[in-house]
């Protein structure tokens, strides 16, 4: 009876370690939100498939001791977000990398693929403004000279033709972090990520969401993406049972325009492609830094 047992439950922990995929993301709530959404997209297609979730550190993340320095486009801009990621898949140590699209790199590391997209959200930025440096009078509801959050370059870019008196202060951190921070009175404003907020239930009441024909989102702004390796011919079937077809048209254009502009982490780039009746709408914007 007791071998009977062991082996029942041998057989049970082979077959879970038969079915698993490893999914690798970053430790931040709204990292861990994107992996948990596909955790359970992938175990709700595939029965008896197990998910398991594995936090990498990567050299992007923000810690408080690094002040608000930008990332350094010599060390790979915002390709840090994913290096440690991609390094895991490449060797095998987990199966798949879970992304916001929006901060990877135009060029994947040879051998991997980023062919899976789940649903996409809201791609519009959220602008925040603190009381004291309100002014309804003026565009953007900010006051004259005010001092605006952000280490985004394409945001900068933007605001700066429309409001060339802003004073644009690099902000780092996650998406609480940097509310932390505005609300601190670090800066006057700053600007996230519709999608972002709306993942993580935040309360955007008083802040202005910002239109797509005034202010262009980022490449692939709202989506997430799932990196593989291209010759994982079983996880990437895994994976196609999951993949939102429009989002990832719309995805692989707007990136498309990224790339054949040479986009770094500091070019100030919008881009935005909507599918309407089989035909594509695509918009791109390219600001002089």
């Amino acid at each position: 009876m007791a071998w009977g047992s062991l082996a029942y439950r041998f057989a049970a922990w082979f077959k879970r370690i038969m079915n698993k995929i490893r999914i690798g993301t970053r430790g931040s709530p709204l990292a861990l939100w994107q992996a948990n959404a596909v955790k359970t997209a992938l175990e709700r297609v595939h029965a008896g498939l197990f998910a398991e979730i594995t936090v990498i550190k990567t050299s992007g993340d923000w810690k408080p001791e690094q002040g608000e320095t930008l990332l350094s486009e010599a060390a790979g801009g915002k390709a840090q977000f994913a290096h440690e990621i991609e390094a895991a898949l490449l060797i095998g140590a987990v199966d798949i990398g879970v992304h916001s699209t929006k901060d990877m790199d135009s060029n994947l590391p040879d051998g991997l693929v980023m062919n899976c997209f789940l649903p996409r959200e809201d791609v519009r930025d959220c602008l925040f403004v603190a009381e004291t440096a309100c002014d309804p009078g003026l565009p953007l509801g900010l006051k004259e000279g005010a001092v605006f959050g952000t280490s985004s370059a394409r945001r900068a870019a933007f605001l700066k033709h429309i409001r060339p008196d802003l004073e644009i202060s690099p902000l780092r951190g996650n998406v609480q972090t940097r509310l932390d921070k505005l609300q601190a009175g670090q800066v006057g404003a700053t600007m996230l990520a519709c999608a972002g907020l709306k993942r993580l239930g935040i309360n955007i009441k008083g802040a202005t969401l910002l239109e797509t024909d005034i202010f262009i989102p980022a490449a692939a702004q709202g989506a997430v993406g799932i990196e593989s390796r291209a010759a994982d011919q079983k996880i990437n079937r895994l994976l196609s049972a999951i993949n939102h077809e429009e989002t990832a048209l719309r995805v692989v254009a707007e990136r498309a325009i990224v790339k054949a502009l040479g986009g770094t982490c500091r070019s100030p780039i919008g881009a935005l492609a909507v599918l309407e009746g089989g035909a594509y709408d695509l918009t791109g914007c390219h600001f002089r830094a």
